[in-house]
């Protein structure tokens, strides 16, 4: 999963989060000077293709945040 991504998505009635594939959100990554742009849309549909290769952490992290599929 690489950097915690800001799951500051809009959920559908079903708790998936749908984030346009554009949508980009600025995160603050230890080590760089600037924020970097995440492209969430992105992030989150690669995510739930790669969900088999999320650690367990991972996937609690993400169900905490109401991700139904993880």
């Amino acid at each position: 999963m690489g950097h915690q991504a800001p799951m500051i998505a809009v959920c559908s009635p079903e708790n998936d989060p749908v984030v346009d594939l554009a949508h980009g959100e600025e995160i603050t990554v230890e080590g760089e000077a600037e924020p970097v742009v995440v492209k969430l849309g992105v992030w989150v549909s690669k995510t739930k293709t790669r969900r088999h290769k999320l650690t367990q952490e991972q996937l609690d992290a993400l169900r905490e945040l109401g991700v139904q599929w993880a």
